[in-house]
């Protein structure tokens, strides 16, 4: 489920906004992630996803509000810099899927989408290795496609980088 879906699911069922909500908290004087979690939960029945969604929103609005292509940069840069071009390639392959493949960058990695399902994230780890994330429901670990474990419980498996040419056939199949 990407992050808006979450903020429509929250609108359906509160009628409320991330802004209506920030005016409550503010007048309640909430200002801690707990506090305004548990505030969600008791005072709108949210579960505690979407409580932490909005909590989020709440006390980290600049990661939130951020446009995604200032996401994107910010987790190409410094020695992560490397990674932007075999980033591209991955995209430039995975869009071949068809037009409904997006992505979506989040503050730690970059949801590979196709519609609203993630199939797949990318993620410039470290200086040194670029992560990738893929679902292969069924699928039994092998080889290079790793169990992703506690990495990212939104996919099964996981693709460690230390060469923009280990992006090739084998793992975009």
């Amino acid at each position: 489920m990407s992050f808006q879906a979450y903020l429509d699911n929250i609108k359906a069922k509160t009628g409320k906004t991330p802004a209506d909500f920030k005016t409550l908290a503010e007048k309640n004087g909430l200002t801690k992630v707990g506090e305004i979690r548990d505030w969600l939960k008791a005072e709108f029945g949210l579960g505690h996803g979407h409580a932490m969604a909005i909590a989020g929103i709440l006390t980290k609005h600049e990661a939130f509000t951020a446009k995604p292509q200032d996401r994107l940069d910010k987790l190409f840069q410094g020695a992560k810099e490397k990674w932007r071009k075999p980033y591209e390639t991955l995209l430039a392959k995975v869009s071949k899927f068809g037009p409904d493949v997006a992505t979506a960058p989040t503050s730690s990695y970059i949801s590979l989408l196709r519609g609203k399902n993630k199939f797949g994230i990318a993620q410039p780890s470290t200086a040194d290795r670029f992560d990738i994330g893929i679902k292969l429901k069924g699928a039994a670990p092998e080889g290079r496609f790793k169990a992703a474990g506690d990495w990212n419980s939104m996919v099964t498996h996981r693709v460690s980088v230390a060469d923009s040419k280990e992006i090739d056939a084998e793992l975009i199949h």
